[in-house]
C-alpha cells in the first residue's frame, strides 16, 4: 500500500488547525451519522476504536480488526506469515509514532509498516487498557482469571507489575494527568502509580473497576462508577453534579473534547452532553444506534464517535445550525423571524410568540398551556394579549417597538403586553417597513397598503390606506422596502414585477420584459448605494438607474428560484434558493454588476451542512435576520437555521490519499510497490481513498497514469480507475484528493507497477523478426537474381544463334553464288582465247547471277526486321502466318496463344524479332502442313503444325523433312517448339 500519510503524519497529530464542534450547540444540532450492525455494517460487536496518521479509522471487534474510511469498511489482514493473538481485539492505541498498538483476548501485538509485531506480556492475558505517556513508553493493563498485570514497554523492552496479586484480577483503565500523574483503575479502586511511589485508593462497591478517566475544567480527575461519574479530589471520589439533571447515570465512558466539551457513554441512558453550564441527553429515541455506549472518540477533524452495542455513531459540526423544540421553541414551525437590536431573535410560531436569547427561551402567552411539558430552557409570559395562535409578520421600528401581526388586527409590545392599534384591520400581512419620514407602512393582501405615522403614535393616530386597485395590479403586494436615499417604497407583487411609490403615485414599473426574473417577488432590498434587489423565482436581479440584470443559474447560481438575500459584515451576499444557500463573496458580485454575462463563483450550502431548502418563503416576513454579531438566521421548516459567517467551519486539514488494492482481471492484488503484471494483465481496476472523515461524501478525486494520461483526470467522488489495452512498460498511477472545503493533498499518493511484454513483445523477438525479414528478402533478391541471369543468358545465348544462323544463311546466299561466280569467271577467261565469241554472253550470264545473289542477300537482309512484327507484334505477326497458312492449303487454322503472354512479349526486350524469323521460314513448307496452331506450351508460345498425309505420301514422307528439322533446331533456342503430328 502506498501513502501519503507517513509525510503528513506528524501534522495530523499535532496539527492546531482542525477544527471542533461548537460547544454551543446540544447534540441534536450536530450532523449525526449511525452505523448499525443490522444495516450491514462490520460483523461482530466493536470493544475498540483509533484512528493512524494515513486517517484510518481502526475498529476492534470480535472477529478481527475493521478499516474504515468513512465510505467503506475492509475487514484487515495481517500478512500470511503473520497473526494476532487472538481475533478478538479488545483495545487499540495509536502512538505518536504511528504504531497502532492492538490488545487482544490473548495478548499484545503492534502493527507499523506492514510489520505485525508480538509481544510475550502480559503473557496470555486480555488487553484492556491502553496509554502511551509523556515519554513515549506504552502501558498495557491485563486482566486474567487469577493475577492481572501492569506492563510498560520502553525501547521495545517490557516490564510487568502485579504478579503478586496486588492489582486483583486486572487493570481495566488507565490515564495520565495533565501533571504527568498515572492513574491505574482495578476492582474496588483506584492506584496513582505515578510520579512516586504507587498509592491505592479504596472504592468499595466499584467491583467492575474503573475503566473510563476525564478531567474537569480546573483539572481535577473525573471517573466512571457504578453511581454515575464522579470528581475524585484528595483521595475522595464525590458525585459530579450534571446540570439540569437529577438521574444518577450508570458511565462507561468520559471523553473531554478540544472545545471543552464533556462527552459521556452511558450503560443504558444513551449519551450526555455537558457544555457551558447545561446538559442535554441523546438516545436511541433521537436516533443514537444504542442507549449502551462502551467507548468514545474523538478523530483528528474533530468529529466524536460513540460505540454503542448496536453500531457506531458519529457526531460533527454542521455550517448551518438548527434550534427546534430541543433547544425550547413551542413550535418548531416559524413562518417569521425578527432579529432584535439587542442581539435576541423574535419568533411567530406555531405555539405563540418566542424570543430566543442566549439559548433561554422566552413564550409569549394568552394562557398557560399545561398539558405540554416545558423545557428546562424555556421561560413563559402569561396573560401578554398576545394570541397563542395565528401571529404573523413581525417589525421592529426605529424606537425599539416590536411590532405584530394578527388575525384580529396589528399592535406592538410594550412592556410584555401587546397594545393593538385602532384602525388597521386584521387579515393577512405580508410586510412592515418604515420610510425615511418616519411612516409604518403595512402590505394586507386583501386591502392594500396601510400608511401610519410613527410620530406621537396614540389611539388617535389617522391611518391610511391605498387599496391595490390604486397601484394598477390585480396581485397584492408582498414584499416592501423604503428607499433611504430617493424616498418613497419599492413594491414587489406576488404574481410577479416591481414598482417604485413615492407621493402615492408609481412612479416606475418593471416586469421579465424588462428583464426582471420571472415569477413572484419574495423578497426586495435597498441597498447602501442605492441598487434595488428583487428576489425572485426567476433570479436575483439587481435594479439600478433604470438598467437591470439578473443574475441566474446560467451565471453560477445552483437554480434560479431565490427566497431572500442578505448581506453580511463583510458585504458578501447570502441567498436562500430552492437548492441551497448561497454565499458569493462581494468581490465576485461586483465583477458580477460591470459584466452581467460573467459567471461567478459562490459556494453553497445543502443538507450536509445542515439546510433544508424550499422554493417559496411562508409569504411573512422577514424571512431572514442578522444579529448585531453578525450571524445570520432564517426559517426551514422545522425550526430556526443559524449561519455564522464570522466563523464558519472550515476543515484546513488536507486528506491522507492511500491507494488501496488492484484488481488485474477481476483478481484482488495488494498495490505493492513496482508490481509486475504480465501482458494479459490490461484490464485493471485500481482502489484508492482518501480518509476525511467528517464529510467524506464531499471528498473529491483526480488521478493521472504517467505513461498514458496526458493530464490529470477530474473524476469527482469515485474511488476507482480503471485503464485497459496498457503497452507494455512502466507507468506510475498518481492520485491527489480535496476535502469538502476544498483544501486540496496535492502530494497525494503514487504507484509504481509495470507491464511484462508477451515474447512476441519483446525485443529479441522483434530483433529475431527484423533478421528473418531481412533473410527472407535476401533470398527473394537471390532468386531474383538468378532468374534474371538466367533470362540474360537464355536471350545472349538465342541471339548469338541468331547471329551465326543469319552469318550461315549469308554463307549459303552471296558467299557460293559469290563462289560460283568465280568459278564461271575462271571458265569465262580459260575460253576467252579460244572461243572469244562466247566471252559477252558468259559475262552477261555471270552478271546476272551476281545481280541474283546481291538480291537474294539483299532481301535476306530486309527480312531480318519484319515490318509485320513490328506494326502488329509477334502474336499478330504469328497469326498472319498462320492465317496465311491456312489459306494455302484451305484449312481450319485455330490459334490460342494467350494474350497476357503475349502482351508481356511485347513488353520485354526479348527475341521476338529473331523468334518469328523461323516461323516465317516455314512458308516453304506451308503447303504440307495441316491445322498449324498456336499454344501456351510448358515453357512459352508454341506453334503446332500437322504435316498432311496426303502432301507426305511417298518415299519422302518416311524421311525427316530438312526444313523442318532445321526449324526444330531454331526453335529450341527460342524456347519454342514445333509439334508434329503425323
Amino acid at each position: 500500500m502506498v501513502t501519503a500519510g507517513i509525510l503528513l503524519a506528524a501534522i495530523f497529530l499535532t496539527c492546531p488547525c482542525t477544527f471542533a464542534l461548537n460547544p454551543e450547540l446540544d447534540v441534536s444540532q450536530y450532523a449525526h451519522t449511525p452505523w448499525k450492525f443490522r444495516e450491514g455494517f462490520v460483523k461482530g460487536d466493536i470493544h475498540a476504536i483509533a484512528q493512524t496518521p494515513d486517517g484510518y479509522l481502526w475498529l476492534g471487534t470480535e472477529y478481527g480488526l475493521v478499516r474504515f474510511d468513512g465510505v467503506r469498511y475492509v475487514p484487515w489482514q495481517p500478512p500470511a506469515d503473520q497473526h494476532l493473538p487472538s481475533n478478538d481485539v479488545t483495545k487499540l492505541l495509536t502512538a505518536r509514532d504511528g504504531t497502532l498498538w492492538i490488545g487482544t483476548r490473548q495478548g499484545l501485538a503492534s502493527w507499523k509498516g506492514g510489520k505485525l509485531t508480538r509481544y510475550g506480556e502480559p503473557a496470555g492475558q486480555a488487553v484492556d487498557a491502553l496509554l502511551e505517556d509523556h515519554e513515549g513508553s506504552i502501558w498495557v493493563g491485563g486482566y486474567s482469571v487469577s493475577n492481572g498485570e501492569l506492563c510498560v514497554i520502553r525501547n521495545g523492552s517490557a516490564r510487568c507489575f502485579g504478579e503478586d496479586g496486588v492489582l486483583g484480577h486486572g487493570v481495566f483503565g488507565l490515564h495520565e494527568d495533565h501533571k504527568g500523574g498515572l492513574w491505574v483503575g482495578v476492582p474496588l479502586g483506584l492506584w496513582r502509580w505515578k510520579p512516586g511511589p504507587p498509592k491505592f485508593y479504596p472504592m468499595p462497591g466499584e467491583v467492575d473497576g474503573i475503566r473510563s478517566f476525564g478531567e474537569d475544567t480546573d483539572g481535577g480527575l473525573l471517573i466512571d462508577g457504578f453511581g454515575g461519574i464522579k470528581r475524585f479530589n484528595d483521595g475522595k471520589a464525590q458525585a459530579y453534579p450534571i446540570p439540569d439533571s437529577t438521574k444518577k447515570f450508570r458511565t462507561r465512558s468520559i471523553l473531554r473534547d478540544r472545545d471543552g466539551g464533556l462527552w459521556i457513554g452511558t450503560a443504558y441512558d444513551g449519551l450526555v452532553h455537558v457544555h457551558q453550564g447545561r446538559a442535554d441527553v441523546f438516545g436511541q429515541a433521537e436516533g443514537l444506534s444504542s442507549d449502551r455506549i462502551s467507548g468514545l472518540f474523538e478523530d483528528r477533524e474533530g468529529d466524536i464517535w460513540a460505540v454503542t452495542a448496536n453500531g457506531l455513531d458519529r457526531f460533527r459540526d454542521y455550517a448551518v445550525a438548527t434550534f427546534t423544540g430541543n433547544q425550547g421553541l413551542s413550535s418548531p414551525s416559524a413562518p417569521a423571524i425578527l432579529a432584535d437590536r439587542d442581539g435576541s431573535i423574535w419568533l411567530n410560531t406555531a405555539d405563540g410568540i418566542n424570543r430566543l436569547n442566549h439559548g433561554e427561551v422566552t413564550a409569549y402567552r394568552e394562557r398557560q398551556d399545561r398539558s405540554r411539558p416545558k423545557a428546562p430552557q424555556q421561560r413563559e409570559i402569561v396573560g401578554s394579549g398576545l394570541p397563542d395562535h395565528g401571529a404573523q409578520s413581525l417589525f421592529q421600528d426605529d424606537r425599539g417597538r416590536i411590532w405584530i401581526a394578527t388575525l384580529n388586527g396589528v399592535g406592538y409590545l410594550e412592556n410584555n403586553r401587546f397594545v393593538l392599534v385602532p384602525g388597521i384591520p386584521g387579515g393577512i400581512v405580508h410586510q412592515f417597513t418604515e420610510d425615511t419620514q418616519g411612516n409604518l407602512w403595512i402590505a394586507n393582501q386583501e386591502l392594500g397598503l396601510f400608511r401610519l405615522s410613527l410620530q406621537n403614535l396614540s389611539p388617535e393616530s389617522k391611518v391610511q390606506r391605498i387599496p391595490n386597485a390604486s397601484l394598477g395590479r390585480k396581485d397584492p403586494v408582498v414584499v416592501l422596502d423604503a428607499d433611504p436615499l430617493q424616498g418613497g417604497l419599492w413594491l414587489g407583487f406576488y404574481q410577479s414585477g416591481v414598482a417604485n411609490l413615492a407621493d402615492g403615485q408609481i412612479r416606475a414599473s418593471y416586469s421579465s420584459a424588462d428583464g426582471l426574473g420571472a415569477g413572484r417577488v419574495n423578497h426586495v432590498h435597498v441597498d447602501r448605494d442605492g441598487a434595488v434587489w428583487a428576489a425572485t423565482a426567476g433570479g436575483l436581479s439587481r435594479i439600478k438607474d433604470g438598467r437591470i440584470a439578473t443574475l441566474t443559474s446560467k451565471n453560477g447560481l445552483p437554480c434560479d428560484s431565490v427566497v431572500w438575500m442578505m448581506e453580511d459584515d463583510a458585504h458578501s451576499v447570502w441567498m436562500n434558493t430552492a437548492c441551497g444557500l448561497v454565499r458569493v463573496p462581494r468581490p465576485e458580485l461586483d465583477a458580477w454588476v460591470s459584466n452581467p454575462g460573467r459567471t461567478i463563483k459562490a459556494s453553497v450550502f445543502d443538507g450536509l451542512d445542515g439546510v433544508r431548502s424550499h422554493p417559496e418563503g411562508s409569504g411573512y416576513t422577514p424571512q431572514v435576520a442578522k444579529t448585531p454579531d453578525g450571524r445570520l438566521w432564517f426559517l426551514p421548516v422545522d425550526g430556526v437555521s443559524m449561519v455564522d459567517p464570522n466563523h464558519l467551519p472550515f476543515n484546513q486539514l488536507p486528506p491522507p490519499v492511500n491507494v488501496e488494492t488492484v484488481k488485474v482481471n477481476g483478481k484482488e492484488l495488494a498495490a505493492d510497490q513496482g508490481l509486475q503484471l504480465s501482458h494479459s494483465g490490461n484490464d485493471l481496476e485500481i482502489d484508492y481513498t482518501a480518509p476525511s472523515l467528517a464529510i467524506p461524501e464531499r471528498v473529491r478525486f483526480r488521478y493521472k497514469l504517467e505513461g498514458k494520461d496526458a493530464d490529470w483526470q477530474d473524476v469527482g467522488t469515485r474511488r476507482q480507475a480503471y485503464y485497459g489495452g496498457l503497452a507494455p512498460k512502466r507507468y506510475r498511477f498518481r492520485v491527489m484528493a480535496r476535502n469538502s472545503d476544498g483544501v486540496w493533498n496535492e502530494a497525494g499518493a503514487a504507484w509504481d507497477f509495470s507491464i511484462a511484454p508477451a515474447y512476441y513483445q519483446t525485443i529479441w523477438f522483434q530483433a529475431l523478426e527484423v533478421f528473418a525479414g531481412a533473410g527472407f528478402l535476401w533470398l527473394l533478391y537471390r532468386l531474383r537474381l538468378r532468374q534474371v541471369t538466367a533470362r540474360v543468358n537464355l536471350l545472349y545465348n538465342e541471339r548469338l544463334a541468331e547471329r551465326t544462323r543469319i552469318a550461315r544463311d549469308l554463307h549459303d546466299t552471296l558467299l557460293q553464288s559469290l563462289a560460283g561466280v568465280s568459278l564461271q569467271l575462271d571458265g569465262i577467261s580459260k575460253q576467252a582465247a579460244t572461243h572469244p565469241e562466247r566471252t559477252p554472253s558468259l559475262i552477261a550470264r555471270v552478271r546476272e547471277q551476281v545481280d541474283s545473289a546481291f538480291r537474294e542477300a539483299r532481301v535476306k537482309v530486309w527480312n531480318l526486321r519484319s515490318t509485320a512484327l513490328e506494326a502488329q507484334g509477334l502474336e499478330g505477326a504469328l497469326r498472319q502466318l498462320v492465317e496465311r497458312l491456312g489459306s494455302a492449303i484451305t484449312a481450319r487454322c485455330e490459334s490460342s496463344l494467350d494474350l497476357d503472354i503475349a502482351r508481356e512479349h511485347r513488353q520485354q526486350d526479348d527475341p521476338s524479332v529473331g523468334e518469328f524469323r523461323p516461323d516465317r521460314e516455314r512458308d516453304v513448307d506451308a503447303a504440307k502442313i495441316r491445322k498449324p496452331k498456336i499454344r501456351q506450351g510448358d515453357i512459352g508460345p508454341e506453334l503446332a503444325m500437322f504435316p498432311d498425309p496426303f502432301l507426305t505420301a511417298g518415299s519422302r514422307a518416311h524421311q525427316p523433312h530438312v526444313g523442318l528439322v532445321v526449324n526444330q533446331t531454331r526453335d529450341s533456342f527460342a524456347e519454342q517448339r514445333v509439334i508434329i503430328d503425323a
